[in-house]
């Protein structure tokens, strides 16, 4: 069954229908579910809206943590990914389900849940500030918000050029550089780097929200695992507007070219990379007189 763009990438080209890279991303997706969900503070009989729920990991997450009187909305722009989450529900009546954008939770009445939860959802959004004032509008007075992004505007200053942290490792600068190159053509990269964590602080203010705590962590050329199976990460895409890194090198290299880069690839498999990232979490409440 053809699934759209979000779906598509979450159920397949993240992990490339690899087993192996799925078991290495698992533990992070869970902990960074963790944060979000451990800065929430839910309480048992909470409503909980989870915005760009994608396959529910904080969402399945959430309802682990309410009592029997608690209730999780699950929201996405994707009518794939509320199918998958449907699904996987069952006949679990503290599940609703609601089309909608983040900037336009139209679905969701004023004042009427008690924790607005996102992950990885305002880096895709162009109307960022309008998402934080919807996340304030939805939350009853004393509600509480609780999200994680990624500040791909930090790699993007540090390391431009990276591809697995392994660039200048490899002797195909060039060629790694043509295929970065033409994620950011495909990809649209403006949403993507065009915040960092002190926006996130600004919208949250500016929406009306109070005692705002942010927890930033960026990490520059740390060691990382070694690097996997060359084959496996082809079919895998960096975010659901990227093509797979194979179809990217199809596009932009030639074929002795694209030789040239999975010679060296292949020849990395087994060892150590250094990774650059920069993530934030970002927790505020609603003031109980607002």
């Amino acid at each position: 069954m053809a699934t759209d763009k979000w779906a598509s990438w979450l159920l397949t080209r993240r992990d490339g229908g690899s087993a192996e890279l799925h078991s290495r991303h698992t533990p992070g997706l869970e902990a960074f579910r963790d944060g979000v969900l451990d800065r929430a503070c839910l309480e048992p009989d909470d409503v909980v809206l989870d915005v760009g729920c994608g396959t529910g990991l904080i969402a399945f997450g959430a309802l682990e943590r309410l009592g029997p009187g608690g209730r999780v909305i699950f929201s996405d722009v994707s009518q794939d990914l509320l199918d998958v989450c449907r699904a996987r529900a069952g006949d679990d009546p503290r599940c609703s389900f609601t089309r909608a954008e983040a900037h336009d939770l139209a679905g969701v009445g004023d004042a009427s849940v008690d924790v607005v939860t996102t992950r990885s959802v305002l880096i895709y959004s162009t109307r960022k500030a309008e998402a934080l004032a919807e996340f304030f509008r939805v939350l009853r007075p004393g509600g509480r918000l609780s999200i994680f992004e990624p500040i791909n505007r930090f790699l993007a200053e540090h390391r431009p050029g990276e591809l697995f942290g392994t660039p200048r490792a490899t002797g195909v600068a060039d060629l790694v550089a043509k295929v970065v190159g033409h994620f950011r053509s495909a990809s649209g990269d403006g949403a993507l780097v065009d915040f960092d964590e002190r926006d996130l602080l600004d919208w949250a203010e500016a929406a009306g929200f109070g005692a705002i705590e942010l927890d930033y962590r960026a990490q520059l050329d740390v060691p990382a695992e070694p690097f996997g199976d060359w084959r496996a990460l082809k079919r895998t895409a960096p975010n659901p507007l990227a093509p797979t890194y194979g179809e990217a090198m199809e596009a932009a290299l030639t074929r002795s070219e694209c030789e040239r880069l999975d010679a060296a690839m292949t020849a990395l498999e087994g060892t150590p990379v250094r990774r650059t990232m920069a993530v934030a979490y970002l927790r505020a409440l609603k003031d109980l007189n607002a």
